[in-house]
């Protein structure tokens, strides 16, 4: 119903603007032989404009499949399909929230909070040639680079309530909860809002994906109750080297998620993959140290655990931290996210299925106010002087804000879509596992 309505107002909305598609095809003319004196220089734009594909590629690539398979292989095997059903189905839909409306409510110009839902509505007005957004590449590129972390955030929150929400439930509650919550965000942190006045710093998204998602996610979970015989009952994961498959795709296209933020093939770009790689391995040894010392041996899943725990934490500050910043960020956050997905999960016994709020919420939390300790202003190798407090309290500020409204948000959305359609399946679908019950399918014949 949503995507109809959206589509019929941008279908009136194409046909009113099809004079100014004219004369913006003749200003692109124009700007193409702008271009082409364009101080910077055309290799220069050819080579942004060649990573930033690349990095679009690697950001898509982290949901279907790695995402994906990283979910898939911690369910139990009656629920496998499902949960690729519902990473595939996000991908869909963000696609086309975000060419309606998505797009143009994060990063048109408008007030403090969101931008204009009209300016480029159905992608009006973005074209093959630089904008402002990003001076040295196609805007449609830059379009399409931000689509895919509006993809992969809301799809995060899906490793929060696997094997017991209803699927239509799922994609109502996804995709309100993106124009809700993550366009505004969106906006005030990247998009010329309040916080970027503030000049809150959030490279790659640890505001803007991390908390948000880690915030939604324990909140759905909460919502939605635990699952059938949780926290009694054991339920293994029924594919670890699938997981493991999946955490080597999230890894690798977390280099196209921090490094393409730079929006330039250039030595920002460089520094915040290499920060990115030092984050990833310290906090995954530290998380496998951390349970070797406790249980006496090295799990598989706490490696692989505790590197999207450094991914997550270094997301907001690769762009400000050097090599010896990210060794501290993969430190902490590898024992502190440990911490929030164990000892915290079982003293308030609610159900994050995959650990989302624990990985992400608290790494991206961790990363965004560490980054005022460990950047280093105006500089993004570490060099100069440190932020210091004054930057603390403002990433703090902004991430308490965006945390309230997120928390808020999540749960007016979930009371809305439960009374609309119904948020859980009933116990005999969830006992029986929902690869048969939602889609007729078994990923796994006994």
């Amino acid at each position: 119903i949503i995507l109809l309505t959206l589509l019929i107002a941008g279908g009136e909305n194409l046909c009113a603007d099809t004079a100014a598609d004219a004369n913006a095809t003749d200003n692109n003319a124009t700007d193409n032989n702008a271009t082409a004196t364009n101080p910077i220089g055309e290799k220069e734009e050819a080579g942004d404009t060649a990573w930033i594909l690349t990095a679009s590629a690697l950001v898509l690539f982290m949901t279907i499949p790695g995402l994906s398979f990283f979910y898939a292989g911690l369910v139990r095997k009656k629920n496998v399909l499902s949960v690729l059903m519902h990473c595939f189905a996000i991908t869909c839909m963000m696609t086309l929230l975000w060419v309606a409306v998505g797009y143009s409510g994060s990063f048109a110009e408008g007030g403090d909070y969101i931008g204009s839902l009209s300016k480029y509505g159905f992608m009006n007005g973005v074209g093959d040639t630089p904008h402002g957004n990003a001076d040295s590449i196609p805007h449609e590129l830059f379009f399409i680079f931000q689509m895919t972390f509006f993809i992969i955030t809301p799809a995060l929150m899906v490793g929060a309530f696997v094997e017991r929400i209803r699927f239509s439930a799922m994609l109502l509650f996804t995709g309100l909860w993106a124009l809700i919550v993550y366009v505004p965000t969106c906006h005030m942190v990247w998009g010329g809002g309040i916080f970027s006045e503030m000049k809150v710093q959030d490279f790659a998204g640890g505001i803007v994906v991390h908390i948000t998602a880690g915030l939604g996610a324990l909140v759905a979970c909460i919502v939605l109750g635990p699952r059938k015989g949780y926290p009694d009952s054991q339920m293994m994961p029924h594919n670890l080297p699938m997981t493991v498959a999946g955490t080597g795709m999230l890894w690798v296209g977390w280099f196209g998620f921090n490094g393409g933020s730079a929006v330039a093939a250039n030595g920002d770009a460089a520094t915040a993959i290499v920060v990115t790689q030092i984050s990833a391995a310290t906090a995954a040894l530290t998380w496998m140290a951390v349970e070797w010392l406790k249980h006496g041996k090295p799990s598989v899943l706490g490696i692989v655990t505790g590197s999207i725990a450094g991914l997550a934490a270094i997301t907001p500050a690769s762009g400000v931290v050097g090599p010896q910043g990210a060794l501290i960020i993969g430190l902490i956050s590898g024992f502190v996210c440990w911490y929030a997905s164990t000892a915290i999960k079982a003293k308030f016994k609610y159900d994050d299925s995959l650990d989302v709020f624990g990985v992400h919420g608290v790494g991206g939390l961790i990363g965004t106010l560490l980054l005022a300790f460990l950047g280093a202003s105006g500089t993004l190798d570490g060099r100069g002087e440190f932020a210091g407090g004054e930057q603390f309290m403002i990433q703090l500020k902004a991430a308490v804000a965006i945390g309230i409204f997120t928390i808020v948000a999540t749960w007016i959305i979930l009371k809305i879509v439960d009374a609309v359609v119904g948020l859980r399946v009933d116990e005999q679908d969830e006992t029986g596992g929902l690869d048969v019950s939602a889609h007729g399918e078994a990923g796994y014949n006994d």
